[in-house]
């Protein structure tokens, strides 16, 4: 694995998230696994871009019996399914000592997001930090208010007057109709 360029390097315990997270496990029960694991790469996408880390999304080999495989969904995320036997913690684990000295020539943070405390001490043991499940809830939820507020304001018209709003087009016939043009 080569160093990312973004400033931090994200390791998430996908399952762990998902059982974490009360929106993805009324999802998983209503829809599927399948279901929240989409929910999840969803919410994800846009915390990654707007946070500028490059993530990872780990899967145990749960219900698979292939081999694992990564897909890349953006230039900044990726999902892994682990080999099958192979837990999403190994999995973890492994990156965290790959990856520890490499980030540290770059001066780039590793963070972990799980709530399982034996995981949370094994990456602490390796120099990444620790996000709980709770908290990476927490700041994808407050991006996603952030990100819509930034949007609304954006689109919305810096005057009171409806004919603001309006395309220059549409403005320029209104103003013919006003003064009985055409």
């Amino acid at each position: 694995m080569t160093p990312p360029s973004p400033s931090a390097f994200l390791l998430v315990d996908g399952y762990n998230i998902i059982g974490s997270w009360q929106k993805l496990l009324t999802l998983r029960d209503r829809k599927g696994l399948e279901a929240a694991r989409e929910e999840l790469i969803e919410l994800l996408i846009d915390y990654t871009a707007y946070q500028g880390y490059h993530t990872q999304i780990v899967f145990d080999a749960h219900y698979r019996a292939s081999p694992g495989n990564a897909e890349e969904i953006t230039n900044n995320l990726s999902v892994h399914f682990t080999d099958f036997g192979q837990t999403a913690d190994t999995y973890i684990e492994k990156a965290c000592a790959t990856l520890r000295h490499e980030l540290q020539k770059f001066q780039r943070r590793l963070i972990v997001a799980t709530s399982d405390r034996a995981q949370q001490l094994t990456i602490i043991g390796y120099g990444a930090e620790w996000m709980s499940a709770h908290k990476l809830v927490q700041e994808v939820e407050f991006t996603t208010h952030r990100v819509r507020r930034k949007q609304k304001s954006k689109n919305q018209s810096p005057s009171r007057f409806l004919f603001s709003s309006l395309d220059a087009e549409a403005q320029k016939r209104l103003a013919q109709m006003r003064y009985g043009l055409k």
